[in-house]
């Protein structure tokens, strides 16, 4: 079953079981998806994407959803702060496992070899076969630096 099948069974779920904090995150989902879809339609495709640029998406979704919560809780909004909390629950229900650090080393390490790359040119080689094969799995903002350190 791919994405946007998952999310929308998800949806009817949420809807049969009146799940209304669920059930507003995935419309949010859902809306985020057609938004990047309207995008891409302004080319000359069809405008569908796939999975792992809804693995993209979702991710921006909690990286935004975690500074939020940042913001609330600096502001004292323990309560909008739980809600945020909430729907990145929801969203993470999508995402494939985060690697851990050593999980991250190693496939660095993999990529790097499997690229041929041996100086810091190589690393926009290295973090494309990172995205295509990671993409949800790591935090690229995260990666790029061990990516750096390893190829200087």
């Amino acid at each position: 079953m791919d994405m946007r099948d998952r999310i929308s069974t998800a949806l009817k779920q949420a809807m049969r079981d009146k799940a209304t904090n669920r059930l507003s995150t995935l419309r949010l989902i859902n809306a985020a998806i057609k938004d990047r879809e309207i995008a891409a339609r302004g080319g000359d495709g069809d405008g569908a994407i796939g999975d792992s640029e809804i693995l993209t998406i979702l991710g921006k979704m909690v990286k935004q959803r975690q500074e939020s919560v940042r913001a609330y809780e600096e502001g004292g909004r323990l309560d909008l702060a739980e809600s945020e909390r909430a729907e990145i629950a929801v969203i993470e229900e999508f995402l494939p496992r985060q690697l851990g650090d050593k999980e991250i080393a190693e496939a660095i390490d993999k990529e790097i070899a499997a690229c041929g790359a041996s100086s810091i040119r190589d690393m926009g080689k290295v973090m494309a076969a990172l995205k295509a094969r990671y993409t949800g799995q790591m935090d690229f903002g995260v990666v790029g630096p061990m990516v750096k350190d390893r190829l200087s």
